[in-house]
C-alpha cells in the first residue's frame, strides 16, 4: 500500500506516551507510504509507558523548537497519562497543535491525547471521544463528548483507547488519502 507516499506526518510526544498509541499509528502510516517524524520538546530518545511500566525508547526525529507545522500533512497525538499532561503545559506544543487545528489538516488524538488540544481553545462545538476520564474536561471545553470507538468531526479524529487503534489508524489513513 503506497497511497500516502507524498505525505508527511508529525507525531508530537513527550516522555510517558502509551507505547502502542505511538507505535501502531506510526507503523500503519509508514506501511501506507507516509513519512513519519516523531517530534518532541526533548532531543535524543523518549521513553514509552507500556501498560504498567516503562517500555521502549523511541528516537526523536525533530525537536519541537525546530519543527514547522507547514512541513506536515497531519498531526498525531498519542495518549498515555504523562505525555499529554507534559505537552499541554508546554506553550510551544500547544501552539504547534493549534496551527494544525486552524489549518484544516487532519489532527488525530487518542486516549488522553486530546488534553493538549483542550489548551488550544479551539474545540468548542466539536464532537469527540477520548479516554472516559477526560470527558468532563472536554465537555468544559465545549465539546460534545461521545463514547464511541472513533469520531471524525471536520479535521479532528479521536479514539478512546488502544483497542480502538484499528479504526483510528484506518480513519487517519483515509483522511490523508483525500
Amino acid at each position: 500500500m503506497e497511497n500516502l507516499k507524498n505525505k508527511k506526518v508529525a507525531i508530537l510526544s513527550e516522555e510517558g506516551f502509551e507505547q502502542i498509541e505511538l507505535t501502531s499509528p506510526k507503523e500503519a502510516l509508514e506501511k501506507a507510504g507516509a513519512h513519519v517524524d516523531v517530534i518532541s520538546p526533548k532531543s535524543g530518545k523518549i521513553r514509552a509507558w507500556n501498560k504498567t511500566d516503562w517500555g521502549i525508547e523511541i528516537k526523536v526525529d525533530k525537536v519541537l523548537g525546530s519543527a514547522d507545522p507547514d512541513d506536515y500533512d497531519a498531526l498525531v497525538l498519542p495518549g498515555g497519562v504523562m505525555n499529554p499532561d507534559k505537552l499541554r503545559r508546554n506553550e510551544d506544543a500547544v501552539i504547534f497543535a493549534k496551527v494544525f487545528l486552524e489549518s484544516g489538516k487532519p489532527v488525530a488524538a487518542i486516549c488522553h491525547g486530546p488534553q493538549t488540544l483542550i489548551e488550544t481553545g479551539l474545540l468548542s462545538g466539536k464532537k469527540m471521544t477520548s479516554f472516559p476520564s477526560l470527558q468532563t474536561d472536554l465537555k468544559n471545553a465545549g465539546v460534545e463528548w461521545v463514547d464511541e470507538e472513533m469520531v471524525h468531526d471536520d479535521n479532528l479524529i479521536t479514539s478512546r483507547k488502544p483497542t480502538d487503534l484499528e479504526a483510528f489508524n484506518s480513519e487517519l489513513i483515509k483522511a490523508l488519502s483525500k
